[in-house]
């Protein structure tokens, strides 16, 4: 889809607004020792808080402001049909179990696209108070230590390689025995840190992040800020992964390719 200027700028401006309701809104309730959780599955716990739905509540707000005919997609009040041809895609607290623990790495992921992928997206660590932003022409980060390029690491092999993963067991039987081959000839296998993985690939920290089961909120801005930053993001057999499910991200083509052959066996 091809941008203007104008409406680039606007996009951008609209993404950051997004950005910080839902910062104030999420740092309301961080580290409440009252806060409640809910779960949305009856199988397993899959939370949700307070603190979520007033996060989606403030982005929808300003989104009826702001750009009233674009559709959205958010994690906890669902869809929400267009005109435009753009749609907001929405994350209000991505890693709410890391939320409820007290631990800094959940985020905000917002992204906007159009009829096919992302064209822009920010990940955002309010606690932190570090922003990543990529697309239309943008790729940095602001935080604590000041405002940088993103810049995904150099090639490197898999066994020189840093891989993320926020569950051990990475989805099934089958797709955690896949991971497990490809965890076996990293360098280092660290857990549990949910969108702020794909964040530190974009930022030249580590070189795979490996997931399954994931939804669209939840990996639409991961791959505007991954890719503006020169990285890839796939599905485990390396087609696109607009809508989520098995979601394979990397630093370079190389230790992608590297990391897709074991995955497939």
């Amino acid at each position: 889809m091809r941008v203007s200027k104008a409406l680039a700028t606007e996009l951008v401006a609209t993404a950051h607004e997004l950005a910080d309701v839902a910062r104030t809104a999420t740092l309301t309730y961080f580290r409440a020792r009252d806060l409640v959780a809910e779960t949305k599955e009856a199988s397993r716990f899959d939370p949700v808080t307070a603190a979520d739905r007033l996060s989606e509540e403030r982005m929808r707000q300003v989104l009826a402001r702001r750009r009233p005919d674009d559709g959205i997609l958010g994690e906890e009040f669902g869809a929400l049909e267009g005109s435009s041809g753009l749609t907001w895609v929405l994350d209000p607290i991505d890693g709410t179990r890391g939320y409820l623990s007290g631990t800094p790495t959940w985020g905000v992921l917002i992204s906007v696209r159009g009829a096919v992928g992302p064209l822009f997206g920010i990940i955002d660590q309010p606690y932190i108070g570090e922003r990543f932003e990529g697309g239309l022409g943008r790729a940095l980060v602001r935080g604590p230590m000041g405002e940088a390029p993103l810049a995904v690491r150099g090639p490197r092999a898999l066994s020189q390689s840093i891989l993320f993963s926020t569950f051990p067991e990475v989805g099934t039987a089958e797709e955690g025995a896949a991971f497990r081959r490809v965890a076996s000839r990293a360098k280092l296998v660290r857990y549990g840190t949910d969108c702020y993985a794909y964040a530190l690939i974009a930022a030249g920290q580590i070189d795979l992040v490996i997931e399954a089961g994931l939804q669209a909120y939840d990996v639409q801005a991961p791959i505007a800020v991954i890719e503006a930053a020169g990285g890839i993001v796939t599905d485990w057999q390396g087609r696109p992964v607009y809508e989520g499910g098995q979601v394979l991200a990397a630093a370079s083509r190389e230790v992608h390719a590297e990391a897709m052959a074991l995955l497939n066996g």
